[in-house]
């Protein structure tokens, strides 16, 4: 048996401290004043310890409160979605997929909605996270796609989504000035995006240019980078297939000379279950995955 509150006491205290009110949690509840009042105190009677602190007209969560309503509220979404799925038509399929962020916001969001059109009776549930997912263990998720590697495990089949080039890329303003590229590249403010497969010290030092000692900002995921790049911040060296939208637009380009080294490595991996290869919601997103990808049937890894 779970050792936790009533349900009705939380889902009362989720709406007051999201709300900060007792009176929009009541309307929000269909509920009056006095309930969510009495409610949330045995809530507290509950936890031996205030969760709101009483200010005029006004409540105010306690950092204690404040953290359970984060989980909270995590919770509920989870919950919420459960039971929407099982209004979906009976033929209806879920799919969950675990993505890392960056690979999730700049490339496979944008084309979804393909996905969505192509398979309708397919429902994503996407997630996303930096480090990659043991599927053995983690049985709620369908597919992983993680970056920088996988975790290989047996009963896993493990596909490289291909190789991807990795290249300066800055806003084309930065670039307007007739400056030879070999010494604009040390004029220009270096963006690190720490993660990357390729580090500057790689491309100067595969460049035999000298590496600016100035300070570089920096930024932990590769979209946030791309995005500093393509405001102009400075030159990103990163995935040309994450930066695809900001290069297509012309907000990127990237900084090009034959005399550069061209730097290419494999980036992202598709995780699956073998035994669950043939279910179709995960064979229909693998396909339709590595097309999307450019990736050949004989050039997956199995």
């Amino acid at each position: 048996m779970r050792r936790m509150p009533n349900f009705v006491l939380l889902r009362a205290f989720e709406a007051a401290a999201r709300l900060e009110s007792f009176a929009l949690a009541a309307q929000e509840l269909h509920l009056t004043p006095s309930a969510i009042s009495h409610q949330v105190k045995e809530l507290e009677a509950y936890f031996g310890r205030p969760l709101f602190l009483r200010r005029n007209r006004r409540i105010e969560p306690t950092p204690e409160a404040m953290r359970l309503l984060e989980t909270l509220s995590r919770v509920f979404d989870v919950v919420e979605t459960a039971c929407s799925e099982v209004t979906l038509a009976p033929d209806a399929q879920v799919l969950a997929v675990h993505c890392a962020p960056s690979f999730a916001v700049k490339w496979l969001g944008p084309k979804l909605p393909d996905f969505n059109q192509t398979y309708p009776r397919i429902t994503i549930r996407l997630s996303t996270g930096a480090e990659p997912l043991d599927l053995t263990r983690v049985q709620e998720v369908d597919i992983e796609i993680s970056y920088g590697g996988a975790l290989h495990r047996p009963g896993l089949e493990i596909v490289p989504l291909g190789r991807e080039a990795i290249v300066p890329l800055c806003s084309p303003a930065l670039l307007d000035n007739g400056t030879p590229l070999a010494r604009r590249m040390s004029e220009l403010t270096l963006i690190d995006t720490p993660l990357s497969r390729v580090t500057w010290a790689d491309w100067f030092a595969a460049n035999q240019l000298d590496m600016p000692t100035t300070p570089r900002p920096s930024f932990d995921r590769a979209a946030l980078g791309i995005s500093a790049a393509a405001d102009g911040m400075g030159v990103v060296l990163e995935s040309t297939r994450l930066a695809e939208r900001e290069i297509a637009r012309g907000d990127l380009v990237e900084v090009r000379s034959d005399a550069f080294a061209h730097f290419e490595r494999e980036t992202h991996f598709l995780s699956y279950r073998k035994n669950e290869a043939q279910l179709e919601k995960v064979a229909a997103f693998r396909l339709w995955l590595l097309k999307r990808a450019g990736v050949e049937a004989e050039d997956q890894t199995h």
